[in-house]
C-alpha cells in the first residue's frame, strides 16, 4: 500500500510564504535584498513567497537570518485572528449574594478562567479553600485578604497570589464597590468549604 491512506485527514502545510512575505514588508526589504542577504535565486524566494516552491531546511533558516527572525516564527500561521471579548459581550459569572461577576476572557481561553467582580463594601467569600492557584489583581477598592497568619490590605494595582488549598478569605473593606480581577486554572478546581468567587456578607 501506498503512504497515503482513503480517508486519513488532510495535513494543513504552514503558510511559510505569507510569513516570509509579511516579514519582508514589515522590515522594509525587497526580493533582491532578502536574495543579496541570503545567497538565495531571486526566482527561488518568489516561488516560496507565492507557496509555489517548498524551502528547505537551510533555506528557511536563511531567510529568517535575512529578514531578522527566528526562523519558528516563519512557521507560525499569523492569519488565525485573536480571540477578542467585547466588555458588553462577557457572559456572566455564577456567584452567591449581590456579587456581580462577569467571565472577562469569554470562556475562549483554553487554560485559564478570567473573572472580574464588583463587590459591594462589606462583603466577602468567607472561609473557604480549593484546588488551584489564585491570582488576585486589584482593580478598585480596599480589600483584605486574610489566609492562616497572614493578613493583607490591598489597593488598585495591587497583585496577591496564594495556594488556596490553604484556607483563606477575601473582605472588601473600602466604603464604595470593589472591582477585584481573579485569575485561576479553568479546570481541576473544586470548592472545599464554601463560595469561591467574593459575594457573601462578611459574618460578625
Amino acid at each position: 500500500m501506498g503512504d497515503d491512506q482513503v480517508g486519513s485527514p488532510a495535513v494543513r502545510r504552514p503558510a511559510v510564504g505569507c510569513e516570509i512575505r509579511r516579514w519582508r514588508r514589515t522590515r522594509g526589504l525587497t526580493l533582491a535584498q532578502v536574495a543579496e542577504r541570503s545567497r538565495l535565486n531571486i526566482g527561488y524566494l518568489s516561488q516560496i513567497e507565492n507557496e509555489k516552491a517548498v524551502p528547505s531546511l537551510d533555506a528557511l533558516v536563511a531567510i529568517a537570518a535575512a529578514v531578522e527572525v527566528p526562523p519558528a516564527w516563519l512557521l507560525l500561521d499569523s492569519a488565525e485572528p485573536p480571540r477578542v471579548v467585547r466588555a458588553a459581550e462577557r457572559p456572566r459569572a455564577s456567584v452567591e449574594g449581590p456579587t456581580e461577576a462577569t467571565e472577562v476572557d469569554g470562556g475562549s481561553a483554553r487554560d485559564l478562567r478570567i473573572i472580574e467582580v464588583v463587590v459591594p463594601p462589606g462583603h466577602g467569600t468567607g472561609l473557604h479553600a480549593h484546588a488551584g492557584d489564585e491570582h488576585h489583581v486589584v482593580l478598585s477598592g480596599r480589600w483584605r485578604m486574610c489566609q492562616g497568619e497572614h493578613t493583607f490590605e490591598l489597593g488598585p494595582g495591587d497583585y496577591l497570589a496564594w495556594d488556596p488549598s490553604v484556607p483563606h478569605e477575601v473582605e472588601n473593606v473600602g466604603d464604595g464597590p470593589g472591582r477585584l480581577l481573579l485569575v485561576y486554572p479553568r479546570h481541576g478546581r473544586a470548592d472545599r468549604t464554601a463560595s469561591t468567587e467574593p459575594g457573601r456578607p462578611k459574618s460578625t
